[in-house]
């Protein structure tokens, strides 16, 4: 990567990790945490350090818990080393080889004009179109899905945008990850650095106002349905009802905060006619220009469409994962033992479009050579190091869960709440969640953390959804760390970005979306779904209620 680092922040945090290593390690064990568990959260106070100062190469820094796990008793060698290579690492792998086809035949260059030239030339109206965009296109697919279609969109109008202001006359504007020549420091770093951040986190907050657009919000259903089988069912459009003016006010929000005092240079240069002659400068799409957009198009359709598109309990169209199912089991006669029901995946549609390139012939060489789509020298220019960040992301969340840390945070705080107001129960869960989603995957954090919270309404005499609502929407809420969320890895790997434009804005968006998911739970959930906050209703009860949590 070739993210800027400052050496005396670097030295600093080379021995504050360490430090707090040490210091964790050598404090009294607090009660009913396991040693695993004091060790784990010390080598990830070593790993955020590391992460946030830049001590040592990010990639570097991911490999520790490959060293240190095992030395330390919390997890074995095999166990680790399987987080670094799981279908979400082939999901990112498949997406960035698109990614590179995008950029090897220049489409990502007419791609990024046509999107100007229709916007308008405002940087700020830019931004938000590409929000927008992001954001419905999140609600439907996987927000990691979103988010790499979408950024070397992004990063090809950057390039696009800085040879208007420079002069430069050639159109090829690098998209690798971390290989780019955007300048950070040049008058279009500040848009550039808010246009990657608002990829990532329109993604996140677009996934949160469906039950589709992200696992943590299926995955609460589930524990729900499995707890409260009496209750009230939540279906797919009460849950847009429910969050979709949320996301609307978020992502508002979020565009206000990455475009405050934001600097508009090249207002007279960059203009609706500078792009439609830079497009004829282009000339017409090329056969590899139309394949790529097929294999672009094609990717984006069957992620979007792989599982049936509900609204309540309508389904408006079927998935065709399902007829892989049918042909699977039922012409095939497949056994479902080996094969279980959802065995296709993202990932399967990522690794399937990458092989396609290279099989598919692109132009031939002045010479009349032929070649593929997609050829391995290019290839080998995927980011490497970020697979390893999001690798090391995944074994700290890993650990997380079979150490029992993530469980006794969560345990800890359902017994510190009784008696605080609804507001501040509310903000405190709300906190919790979208800070401990910073470090361990959301869906371990909702697994955990949501069977606690359910306990804990009973005992506090209110409705189970005033808990569990804003706390499943607060696992979306992470902006803070490349590691909170696959969105956020992939456009810090863009290289635009330094780990602290992320942690500034992140953190402030953080604290804001706390303030704003506690106001729309108050005043907008607690009336709009009858949330009883003095009782706990008959349906939650269970025949024998648990002595304590």
């Amino acid at each position: 990567m070739t993210n800027p680092r400052n050496d005396h922040t670097a030295t600093i945090g080379l021995w504050i990790g360490p430090a707090l290593f040490a210091t964790i390690l050598l404090l009294p064990l607090p009660d009913g945490m396991s040693v695993e568990a004091r060790r784990l959260l010390a080598t990830t106070a070593l790993m955020s350090a590391w992460w946030l100062t830049q001590a040592i190469p990010i990639a570097a820094t991911s490999l520790v818990p490959i060293v240190m796990f095992p030395l330390l008793g919390i997890q074995s060698p095999d166990t680790v080393s399987s987080a670094y290579i799981n279908k979400l690492v082939f999901l990112f792998l498949g997406g960035f080889i698109i990614a590179l086809g995008i950029e090897r035949w220049g489409l990502h260059q007419r791609i990024a004009l046509h999107i100007v030239r229709i916007l308008g030339t405002s940087l700020r109206k830019v931004i938000l179109g590409f929000m927008v965009a992001t954001a419905f296109l999140s609600m439907w697919i996987s927000n990691t899905a979103a988010t790499l279609l979408m950024t070397p969109i992004a990063i090809a109008l950057v390039v696009s945008l800085q040879d208007a202001l420079t002069g430069r006359s050639d159109h090829s504007g690098s998209l690798t990850p971390g290989e780019n020549r955007i300048d950070r420091n040049g008058p279009l770093g500040p848009f550039g650095i808010s246009l990657m951040l608002s990829i990532a986190w329109s993604s996140s907050i677009g996934g949160m106002t469906t039950l589709v657009g992200t696992v943590t919000n299926v995955q609460f259903v589930s524990l729900w349905e499995s707890r409260f089988a009496d209750g009230p069912q939540i279906s797919a459009g009460g849950w847009l009802a429910a969050f979709g003016p949320i996301g609307i006010v978020m992502i508002l929000v979020t565009w206000g905060i990455l475009t405050f005092r934001m600097p508009t240079p090249g207002k007279d240069a960059v203009n609706r006619r500078f792009f439609s002659e830079r497009l004829k400068t282009i000339g017409k799409p090329t056969r590899s220009e139309y394949l790529m957009f097929g294999i672009f198009l094609a990717t984006a359709m069957l992620w979007t469409f792989r599982r049936p598109l509900e609204f309540g309990d309508v389904t408006l169209l079927g998935g065709w994962e399902s007829v892989a199912e049918w042909f699977l089991f039922d012409v095939l006669r497949a056994d479902e033992a080996v094969f279980p029901k959802g065995f296709v995946h993202d990932s399967t549609v990522a690794v399937a479009m990458a092989i396609l390139m290279f099989v598919l012939p692109g132009e031939r060489t002045a010479s009349g050579h032929s070649q593929r789509l997609m050829d391995w020298p290019t290839a080998q220019r995927l980011p490497w190091a970020i697979l390893l960040l999001v690798g090391g992301g995944f074994a700290i969340a890993s650990a997380f869960q079979e150490t029992g840390l993530a469980e006794w945070v969560g345990v800890a705080f359902a017994g510190t709440v009784d008696g605080w107001a609804i507001w501040a129960l509310v903000a405190a869960i709300c906190f919790l969640l979208t800070f401990l989603t910073e470090f361990a995957t959301n869906v371990v954090v909702v697994s955990v953390i949501m069977p606690v919270l359910a306990e804990a309404s009973l005992k506090l005499n209110i409705d189970p959804r005033l808990l569990m609502l804003p706390a499943a929407a607060s696992a979306s809420c992470a902006f803070m760390l490349p590691i909170g969320t696959p969105p956020n890895a992939i456009v810090f790997s863009s290289g635009v970005l330094s780990m602290g434009d992320m942690a500034r804005k992140g953190l402030l968006l953080n604290l804001i979306g706390v303030v704003l998911l506690t106001l729309a739970t108050v005043f907008y959930l607690v009336p709009h779904l009858g949330l009883s906050t003095g009782g706990t209703p008959a349906w939650a009860l269970p025949k024998e209620v648990p002595a304590s949590i």
